[in-house]
C-alpha cells in the first residue's frame, strides 16, 4: 500500500502544472497572533483550499513592505500567494479569480479597511457592507478587481 500510494504522488508530481498549481494554493500570512477577524479570514482560506503558513508577528509592517502592499490600502493583515501580494479580508474566490486569470501588470489585491461581512468580519445580526477588491501594480494608479457584498460577489 506504501508503494502504491508513493508511486501516486510521484505521477501527481510529473503531470503537468501540477507544481505551480500546488505552489500557487500556498497562502504565507503576517498577522497579530491577537487578532480575531484575521483568524477569520486565515480559516475562510483554509476552507477554500488554501495551505496557510502564518507568521504571527507584532505588526505586518514590514510584511507590507517588503510586498510593496501601497499605503493607502492597508488593512489588519498582509498575505502573498502565487507570486502576489494580498492585504486585508480578500474573499476566497477573489484569490482564485487572480490566480487563474493572471492579469498582467497586477501585483496584488486589497480590500481596504475592514468591511463588516467580509471574510473574517461577519457580524451576525448587522447589515453587510458593499464593498471592493482593488488591484493595485507599481505606482498609485489602483483599479476595482471586483465588488462584493458581504462574502458574495456583486
Amino acid at each position: 500500500m506504501r508503494r502504491r500510494s508513493l508511486l501516486a504522488a510521484s505521477v501527481a508530481l510529473a503531470l503537468p502544472g501540477a507544481a505551480p498549481a500546488a505552489a500557487a494554493r500556498r497562502l504565507q500570512v503576517w498577522r497579530d497572533p491577537n487578532c480575531g477577524c484575521c483568524g477569520g479570514w486565515v480559516e475562510h482560506m483554509r476552507a477554500a483550499g488554501f495551505r496557510v503558513e502564518e507568521q504571527l508577528v507584532a505588526s505586518p509592517a514590514p510584511a507590507r513592505r517588503m510586498l510593496g502592499i501601497p499605503a493607502d490600502l492597508l488593512s489588519c493583515h498582509a498575505a502573498a500567494v502565487g507570486g502576489y501580494a494580498l492585504e486585508g479580508h480578500v474573499p476566497a474566490s477573489a484569490v482564485e479569480r487572480l490566480l487563474a486569470e493572471r492579469p498582467a501588470g497586477i501585483r496584488g489585491l486589497a480590500v481596504p479597511g475592514m468591511p463588516l461581512g467580509s471574510p473574517g468580519m461577519e457580524v451576525p445580526g448587522r447589515l453587510e457592507d458593499d464593498y471592493d477588491v482593488v488591484a493595485f501594480a507599481d505606482g498609485p494608479a489602483h483599479r476595482v478587481f471586483m465588488r462584493f457584498r458581504g462574502g458574495q460577489e456583486a
